[in-house]
C-alpha cells in the first residue's frame, strides 16, 4: 500500500515513496546495480582477507571463501527474485520482504536491527578505516612532520560526508559510487600485484600464527567472522533494486541480476587473488593490512592509501542511503514531520555526526569486523533469504532447493554462533592495547 503524507498548506498529498532517498526515482540502469555493488561489497576489509587466511590455514580457507562466494551469490538471486515476487508489489527495502514473510512486528524487529547494524556499523568502519588512510598518507609524505591525532583526521574525513549526504538518492550519487568502485579495484589489484612481484619469501611458512591449540581455535572462529564481513551487500540489494524502473514485459530482477552478476565476478576477481596471493607471500606472519606488510616501495603504499580514502567515501554513502532512507521514514510516519530539505540536512547532519564521535571515542571500533560479521552480516547474507525463500516459494520438501536452502541455513547459523566467540576473545587479549579518544 501507498503512503501518502499531508502537504504543509493542507494541499493535495504527496506520495512518501516520491521524496524518500531509495524510492524517489527509478530510473537507474543496470550498470548502476553493478557499481554500486561493487563499491559495498569490495570494502577496505579485502585487505585483512589473507590475515583470516593466516588464521584458517590453507584447505579451510580456501573452501570458506569460495563456498561463502557461491552461497551468498545464491541468496542474493534470491534475494532479486523476491523483489516482485507477489504480483503488483515492490518490497523497495528489506524490512519490507521481512514484514511479509513474518508479519509486521515481528517481521520489522527481525529485520531493521539486523540491518542498521550492518549498515551504520560498515559506516563506522568505513569512517575509521579513512581516517587511518589519511593519517597514514601525512605520515608517508611527511615523516618528520609535527604530529597530529587521529581525530583530526576522522573530522577531516567526516567533513567530506557532512557534504555529500545531502545527495537526496542513490541516482545522485552513481558517479561517487563509480569512483570509488575504480579506486577499490585499483588499490586491490595494487596488493597482490605487488606482492606478487615480492615474491614468497625464503622464511615464510604456513603453519599456525597462534603459540596455543586455543588461541588456534579461536583465531579460525575470527577469521570465519572476518569472511562473512566481505559478503555484506544484501543488506542494500532491495533498496538498489527499488532505483531501477519495472515494467510487466521488463521486470527489474532482469537488469539487476545483470548489474549483480557482472559485479560479484568482479568481487571475486578481487577477493580471491588479495586473499591467496597475500597468503602465500607472507603465510602465517602477514598482517591484518596486506598493505602494512608489503612496507616498501613508499610512493605504492601512499597511493593504495590515497584509494582507499576515495573508496571508503563513496562506500560510506552507499551504505548511508538506506539508513537516511530508515530514518526519515520513522520522522516522518511516526513522529509526523513534513518532508522537507531542513528536516532531510538535520537527520543526516546527525547520523554523520554520531558515526564521527563513535569513531573518534573507539578508533578501534575495526576490531568488531568478525563480532558484527557473526552476528549480523551472516544473518542477513547467508540464511535469512533462505528462510525467506522457503516460506514464501514453498519448495517441495526434500527437492533440490528445499535441501540446499536448509544446507545453506545451516551454514549461516553456524557462522552467527562461532565466529563471534573467536572475534571477542581477540578483543579481549588485546584490549590492553586499545586507547579512547586518540
Amino acid at each position: 500500500m501507498e503512503t501518502v503524507v499531508k502537504k504543509e498548506n493542507g494541499g493535495s498529498d504527496n506520495s512518501l515513496n516520491d521524496w524518500l532517498p531509495v524510492t524517489s526515482k527509478r530510473e537507474a540502469k543496470w550498470w548502476y546495480a553493478a557499481i554500486h555493488n561493487v563499491t559495498g561489497m569490495v570494502g577496505a576489509g579485502i585487505l585483512g582477507l589473507p590475515y583470516a587466511m593466516s588464521q584458517l590455514g590453507w584447505g579451510p580457507g580456501v573452501t570458506i571463501l569460495l563456498l561463502s562466494w557461491l552461497i551468498t551469490l545464491y541468496t542474493l538471486w534470491q534475494m532479486i527474485e523476491m523483489h516482485e515476487i507477489v504480483p503488483g508489489k515492490r518490497f523497495d527495502r528489506y524490512h519490507e520482504l521481512g514484514q511479509y514473510t513474518f508479519g509486521e512486528k515481528l517481521g520489522l524487529w527481525l529485520i531493521v536491527p539486523q540491518q542498521f547494524m550492518v549498515q551504520a556499523g560498515c559506516d563506522i568502519v568505513y569512517m575509521v578505516t579513512g581516517g587511518s588512510s589519511l593519517m597514514k598518507i601525512y605520515n608517508i609524505v611527511w615523516p618528520n612532520g609535527r604530529p597530529i591525532k587521529l581525530t583530526y583526521f576522522i573530522m577531516m574525513y567526516a567533513s567530506v560526508q557532512f557534504f555529500l549526504s545531502n545527495l537526496p538518492n542513490f541516482n545522485s550519487i552513481v558517479g561517487i559510487s563509480l569512483t570509488a568502485a575504480i579506486m577499490s579495484l585499483s588499490y586491490s589489484a595494487m596488493a597482490w600485484i605487488a606482492s606478487a612481484i615480492k615474491g614468497t619469501q625464503s622464511d615464510t611458512n604456513y603453519g599456525s600464527r597462534y603459540p596455543t591449540s586455543a588461541g588456534h581455535i579461536f583465531g579460525f572462529l575470527s577469521g570465519l567472522g572476518t569472511v562473512a564481513f566481505t559478503f555484506s551487500g544484501h543488506n542494500i540489494v532491495l533498496e538498489i533494486q527499488a532505483t531501477i524502473p519495472s515494467t510487466p514485459d521488463k521486470p527489474s530482477k532482469i537488469a539487476m541480476w545483470k548489474g549483480s552478476l557482472l559485479a560479484y565476478i568482479i568481487i571475486g576477481l578481487c577477493d580471491f587473488p588479495v586473499a591467496f596471493v597475500g597468503y602465500l607471500v607472507f603465510g602465517r606472519f602477514v598482517d591484518d593490512n596486506l598493505m602494512i606488510s608489503l612496507e616498501k616501495p613508499i610512493w605504492l603504499i601512499a597511493i593504495a592509501n590515497i584509494f582507499v580514502v576515495i573508496h571508503v567515501i563513496g562506500s560510506y554513502q552507499v551504505f548511508a542511503m538506506p539508513v537516511f532512507d530508515m530514518l526519515e521514514s520513522f520522522l516522518v510516519l511516526k513522529l509526523k514531520y513534513q518532508p522537507s530539505r531542513m528536516l532531510r540536512l538535520v537527520t543526516r547532519s546527525t547520523y554523520v555526526g554520531i558515526t564521527m564521535f563513535i569513531v573518534i571515542a573507539f578508533p578501534f571500533f575495526g576490531s568488531l569486523l568478525s563480532v558484527l560479521g557473526g552476528i549480523a552480516f551472516a544473518p542477513t547474507s547467508f540464511y535469512l533469504p533462505c528462510i525467506i525463500w522457503l516460506i514464501i516459494c514453498k519448495p517441495k520438501k526434500y527437492s533440490a532447493s528445499w535441501l540446499l536452502n536448509w544446507a545453506f541455513i545451516i551454514v549461516g547459523v553456524s557462522l552467527t554462533i562461532l565466529a563471534p566467540i573467536g572475534a571477542i576473545r581477540d578483543i579481549v587479549v588485546q584490549s590492553g592495547s586499545y586507547k579512547f579518544f586518540s
